[in-house]
């Protein structure tokens, strides 16, 4: 996700506004510090109720909360199209992976945080040993604006079902599209008390607030810078935190890759969402013998391919207004530092939308191959085998998500690329499976969510150790052990770890 540039503040009220015409359509009161408190401390009362609900308790309530969403799929996605900008088409996929996810930690929490029995070893025998896992307490998510229901629901859905309440606050740009989505949980379970899923509403301020105004963890998804400063905030309190940041993902097209269904794939994976996604390709390294012919594919599938607000657009407005200049900024750099636009160029920029963009053999310290450009612009670099796209795949300084296309060696390119994800002849798989979890390495992020790892991320182990029975003699941890009882311990000790090579 790109750097966050802060709308218009006024005093006390955000104005929420369609980035296609500019128009306001909501205005929301500004939750300042104390109010945020106020907030957690709802959300506190009602965690010592929500935790103490069974799993098949709060899994009704998720489900319910899924099938709410679906009945008013329609007038939800109107939404997310006019304060997102994306094709209500696009909107209605990213509320079906949102369902996909809040069905799969409805279904699977229970499993994934059953207490678990463990060996307690020989000298141990008499103890019954026991992990299990507990609630957080409330949990603080900072959602982004570009994937403004499926993103933060990978935090929201798995900590709900873990047993904690959560306070989010929704990107500025898409605040009515967080309300939406955190009242209709509400609506869906009139029956719960307030405090179990809220919402606070404002700029940075105001995440910040949320951050020390002591929550039991933060989940963030956006900028590396942004996440950096939460993670130093976080740290004064060691409140823990689970940051989703930005990407520069690549893609390696090798040289037995299907290259039509590449071009095809690509084409979508780069400049769906006006390339507004931190997972999207934003590089290709392909193998130079089908380098023509790969090129020659993306155009044929770039052709036509257009921003716009009407029905026949392709995708939409840059949603955060100052993106553009990154994008305008990334363009010029790649020409500048020896790269040739082969589809579109610095003219596609026409505010507030940017047609595709495809730079050819940029140089790599280039700030549009070095840098998240969080755009629809897309550089391809040709290399001499897979080694070299290994190498130049993995020389940034992120590692969120990757994809590579082969037909004999997809897995083993896969496994030597330095990312939390990759989809192997396909872009963007492992979005759509809940049970795979979801997060970066290096300045991409900690943590992860989705499938059972991201459950885990919202529940504590706690480890229980109970002695079943006491043994005549062995009283090794009291003051009232004898040499005897030590003399059994060295000679199992040498029994049991001795001569074992």
């Amino acid at each position: 996700m790109s750097t966050t540039e802060q709308a218009p503040v006024t005093a006390e009220v955000l104005v929420s506004f369609d980035p296609a015409t500019g128009e306001p359509i909501g205005e929301y009161p500004i939750d300042a510090p104390e109010q945020v408190q106020r907030v957690v401390g709802t959300a506190r009362v009602a965690a010592e109720f929500w935790a103490g609900q069974p799993f098949s308790a709060r899994r009704t309530a998720l489900l319910r909360w899924a099938s709410y969403l679906t009945g008013h799929a329609e007038e939800f996605t109107a939404l997310i199209q006019r304060e997102n900008g994306k094709p209500v088409d696009d909107a209605f996929l990213e509320l079906t992976l949102a369902l996909g996810h809040i069905d799969w930690a409805a279904r699977h929490g229970e499993r994934a945080l059953a207490s678990r029995r463990e060996r307690p070893g020989l000298l141990m025998a008499n103890f019954a040993a026991t992990v299990e896992w507990r609630p957080l307490g409330v949990v603080g998510v900072i959602g982004p604006w570009n994937y403004p229901v499926y993103t933060p629901t990978g935090s929201i859905a798995y900590a709900l079902i873990a047993g904690n309440t959560v306070v989010f606050k929704p990107s500025e740009y898409t605040t009515g599209i967080g309300n939406y989505f955190a009242a209709a949980f509400a609506l869906a379970n009139p029956e719960l008390p307030q405090g179990i899923l809220e919402t606070v509403n404002g700029y940075g301020a105001t995440g910040a607030a949320l951050v020390t105004a002591g929550v039991d963890k933060v989940a963030f998804t956006g900028s590396t810078a942004t996440g950096k400063k939460i993670m130093a905030a976080a740290a004064d309190s060691l409140t823990p935190v689970l940051l989703e940041c930005g990407g520069k993902d690549a893609a390696i097209v090798a040289g037995d890759a299907d290259v039509a269904a590449a071009a095809r794939d690509i084409a979508w994976g780069a400049f769906a969402n006006s390339g507004q996604t931190c997972v999207g390709v934003e590089r290709v390294y392909v193998v130079k013998s089908i380098r023509d012919q790969f090129v020659s594919e993306l155009r044929k599938n770039l052709d036509g391919v257009r921003a716009g607000s009407d029905p026949g657009a392709d995708y939409g407005p840059m949603t955060m207004p100052g993106q553009l200049e990154v994008v305008r900024r990334h363009i010029e750099d790649a020409l500048r530092d020896g790269g040739t636009a082969v589809v579109g160029g610095p003219d596609s920029v026409r505010a507030p939308f940017i047609d595709p963009v495809v730079l050819l053999d940029v140089d790599e310290q280039s700030p549009a191959v070095q840098e998240e450009t969080f755009g629809p612009t897309l550089t391809v670099r040709s290399v001499a085998d897979v080694d070299e796209a290994v190498a130049l795949a993995n020389g940034t300084r992120f590692g969120l998500a990757s994809t590579v296309y082969s037909k004999r060696h997809g897995l083993e390119i896969a496994r030597r690329l330095r990312a939390g994800a990759t989809s192997i002849n396909a872009v963007l798989a492992f979005g759509a499976i809940s049970s795979l979890p979801f997060g970066g390495v290096g300045e991409s992020g900690i943590g992860r969510i989705h499938g059972q790892e991201g459950l885990r991320e919202f529940a504590r182990p706690h480890a229980l150790a109970r002695q079943r029975f006491a043994i005549p003699g062995m009283a090794l941890l009291t003051f009232e052990r004898t040499a005897a009882t030590m003399a059994i311990v060295r000679s199992a000790v040498r029994t049991l770890y001795g001569n074992k090579h």
